[in-house]
């Protein structure tokens, strides 16, 4: 599927940069770092969930009550 992505002046500088940097293309460095984010998401999830749950353990309790 074709996408056009439509970045600021800021994110495609970076992403040059990267691309550079590692000395793939562009295109290279979005795909991968869509693919890590897509992938990673239930780990991202349950890191966040319990991150709450450490955090504001104590406002969880009094909410249960």
């Amino acid at each position: 599927m074709a996408m056009n992505l439509r970045l600021t002046d800021a994110e495609s500088e970076a992403l040059r940069a990267r691309a550079e940097q590692e000395g793939r293309s562009m295109q290279e460095v979005a795909r991968a770092a869509i693919n890590a984010y897509v992938s990673d998401r239930p780990a991202r999830l349950r890191a966040a969930i319990e991150k709450v749950r450490t955090e504001d353990a104590e406002l969880l309790a009094r909410l249960a009550r």
